[in-house]
């Protein structure tokens, strides 16, 4: 789960983490009101959505008078911010972040992940913060530092103080540097957060060091722990569809192609997406409906696939252990004739009560194409549609 940089801020500042005076609005009115109370010379006006690159895209002004405060957040609120992470589609910024300005000297990165390789936590530091610090990774790795934590000892405080002093933190800071840099992991591992980046990361004229920007993600799995986290959702900046599968409790992730996919289990999952991408396809869509869902469940997640208007067809690929075939197979039909399958669909069974399932998508009257394996069943969906006009040859 992502949240705003505004929930963010809040977040870290409850663990010690200095951050600017600012304030969340959702009118012009409510904008300039905060610029008034804030009483700043300089006030930032920053665009609230859950992707990077809005300053490079226009989401962040700074204002020199109340006046370009109003200015700025009539520009702002209701338009459709397009960044590299959002897509061409881009965000329709709905809040703002009115905050003071700082007299930044110098911009640093800070960032927290889990290293899936090693299982452990991994504190990373760069003396080039800012809005290109995926360029600097990207062309100039070395410049990212790296700590690995040990999970029983935490972060140590010489591994902070080691990491501040690679990346241009002066040692008088150092002190202030460790403390902050520990009430950062302190934050990631109480709340369950998959990514907390400060970045940058900025030190002052007046020596502090100032989290300007934050960006906390949640591991999905984990929030039964934390219901006050559950609360900063903002449904707006999720995918619909994605949410509706969240309350189906199917696991299932938009993609940018036009195949429609349908598995039980993970990695058949992935090894589906990896074959239709062989014989040429795009995957719509990462749907795992489970090793035991139910008739109705398997309906639910048809219709979602259904309701993607990118998808050109549909790649229904199941291995039945626990899952039964004809669960899986009446769960297609019922969604089919309900919402009407107007596009073509291919599907491969096998396992548990493989036959009755193949009968039961046989006698539906449906023109459902069968395939007898999983390869066999993503190069027919890829000429599918192909023919139709839907992928370029």
């Amino acid at each position: 789960m992502n949240i705003h940089e505004h929930q963010g801020k809040e977040l870290l500042k409850r663990y010690g983490v200095q951050v600017p005076r600012g304030k969340a609005v959702f009118t012009v009115e409510e904008a300039v009101q905060a610029a008034e109370e804030l009483a700043a010379p300089v006030t930032v006006v920053k665009a609230q959505i859950h992707a990077g690159g809005r300053g490079k895209a226009g989401g962040v002004k700074l204002a020199r008078s109340i006046e370009d405060v109003r200015v700025y957040a009539e520009e702002l609120l209701g338009k459709v911010l397009v960044t590299h992470q959002t897509g061409p589609e881009g965000r329709e910024v709905k809040r703002l972040l009115i905050e003071e300005g700082c007299d930044i000297r110098k911009e640093l990165y800070i960032g927290l992940v889990i290293d899936r390789v090693t299982g452990r936590v991994v504190l990373m530091g760069s003396e080039e913060g800012g809005t290109e610090i995926e360029e600097v990774a990207k062309r100039t790795p070395e410049k990212v530092v790296k700590e690995t934590v040990d999970p029983a000892a935490g972060l140590a405080p010489f591994q902070a103080r080691r990491l501040a002093l690679a990346i241009g933190i002066p040692a008088a800071l150092t002190g202030k540097a460790v403390r902050l840099l520990q009430s950062l992991y302190s934050a990631f591992t109480d709340l369950d957060c998959s990514i907390a980046e400060i970045n940058p990361l900025v030190l002052t004229g007046d020596g502090e060091l100032l989290a300007l920007d934050a960006k906390l993600n949640f591991d999905d799995n984990a929030l039964f722990r934390h219901p006050e986290l559950q609360e900063l959702r903002d449904p707006g900046e999720e995918d619909e569809k994605e949410r509706r599968a969240a309350k189906l409790d199917l696991s299932y992730i938009a993609l940018n192609g036009n195949i429609g996919c349908m598995v039980n289990g993970a990695g058949l999952a992935m090894a589906t997406m990896d074959i239709i991408h062989y014989y040429g396809g795009e995957p719509a869509n990462f749907l795992d409906v489970g090793g035991g869902a139910s008739t109705e469940k398997v309906t639910e997640a048809f219709k979602l696939i259904l309701s993607d208007d990118q998808v050109k067809g549909i790649f229904v690929n199941i291995f039945g252990g626990i899952m039964r075939c004809d669960v899986i197979a009446n769960g297609i039909v019922s969604a089919a004739k309900e919402v009407g399958l107007d596009r073509p669909l291919v599907v491969r069974l096998e396992g548990t009560h493989v036959e009755t399932g193949r009968r039961v998508l046989e006698q539906s009257g449906l023109p459902i194409l069968t395939a007898v394996s999983m390869a066999d069943g993503a190069r027919r969906i890829v000429q599918e549609v192909e023919h139709r006009g839907g992928m370029s040859a």
